[in-house]
């Protein structure tokens, strides 16, 4: 069928109504405020779906789920099991729109990222994984004779102390790490005079396993330190620049870095990238956020010309002058009393 034929809709104040609905289409349902329209799709149209959807189901599965009453309607035909999204009541938040506060935000994000085929941003390539030899020579080639610090990414954008990790780490013989960008030890998080990291923040945690100056000469070592990052960091590899290294001196270059992973990365541009999660469909996440306008869709800047309109006029003259700020003004008169 090519319609949902609803006949005979008789539910609270619809009016024994006769309705044809194209499948496959975008319909929307208008009207006044009480002529009935959401009388219609939820206490008729979802609610027979719902009902048939529900009868189908084993005696066990229905006593989880509430079955809606029949509507008063004379028949509905080609009419498919439904589901209803609600606008949820949530705070405001300038990121959100009617697709983040509805359930079908969340259905959207796990489809992408179970079903999803990564591409290429360079250069359009679908995007495969790579084993320990690959990495080894793709760091090779990108970091050739410069001083590299390998690490394992233990912990990615989680919250929490992590108080447990740390005395794991240490017992397995692990006493460097880097948190939060910042070197230090396995111990400093605990015993006594511990550090605390804060429980309600994320935090990023990589196990420093060695550094070491790529050269050809250093292939093997490079890849059994490659292997055990692959292992201790559950598929992921990062490469950072050493500080130590004599060109980072020479340059005062910032720190470079790199991510590798054996689950996704491609073949040509040697570009790696985490497994497919949820959270990298979400602007609201770190890892899914645009990092220019972190997600809001705008990006805020200060118009000089707005808040100097005359560069030719002192400061007490009134030079500055930006909207809502009177202060810079009574600023100028103290200048010129002064």
């Amino acid at each position: 069928m090519k319609n949902i034929q609803i006949r005979g809709a008789r539910e609270h104040n619809l009016q024994n109504i006769d309705v044809d609905i194209p499948i496959n289409k975008f319909t929307v349902i208008t009207g006044i405020s009480g002529s009935g329209k959401s009388t219609l799709a939820f206490d008729t149209i979802y609610a027979e779906g719902q009902r048939r959807y529900v009868e189908s189901l084993s005696s066990y599965a229905r006593q989880f789920l509430g079955i809606m009453s029949k509507p008063d309607v004379d028949g509905i035909k080609g009419l498919s099991p439904a589901i209803s999204i609600e606008q949820k009541s949530i705070s405001h938040n300038p990121r959100s729109t009617v697709g983040t506060i509805t359930e079908i935000y969340d259905y959207l994000r796990l489809l992408y990222a179970r079903v999803g085929a990564p591409h290429c941003p360079l250069c359009g390539r679908e995007i495969s994984s790579q084993d320990a030899e690959k990495i080894t020579k793709s760091l090779l080639k990108e970091f050739n004779n410069r001083k590299v610090k390998i690490m394992a990414p233990v912990v990615r954008g989680k919250k929490g102390n992590h108080e447990q990790l740390f005395v794991d780490l240490n017992k397995q013989g692990y006493t460097k790490v880097r948190v939060d960008s910042k070197d230090m030890r396995t111990s400093d998080y605990f015993g006594p005079g511990k550090k605390t990291l804060r429980r309600y923040a994320p935090h990023n945690i990589e196990v420093i396993l060695g550094s070491v100056k790529l050269a050809g000469s250093k292939k093997s070592r490079l890849q059994k330190l490659v292997e055990q990052a692959l292992k201790l960091g559950e598929g992921l590899v990062m490469a950072t620049v050493d500080k130590s290294d004599e060109v980072y001196n020479v340059n005062k270059k910032k720190k470079e870095e790199r991510v590798y992973s054996k689950h996704l990365a491609c073949p040509d541009c040697g570009v790696s990238y985490d497994k497919l999660q949820p959270r990298m469909f979400s602007f609201n996440s770190p890892f899914g956020a645009c990092p220019t306008c972190h997600g809001l869709g705008f990006i805020q800047k200060f118009d000089p010309d707005l808040i100097i309109p005359d560069k030719e006029w002192t400061l007490s003259e009134g030079a500055i002058r930006p909207k809502g700020f009177s202060a810079f003004a009574m600023f100028g008169q103290m200048l010129e009393n002064f």
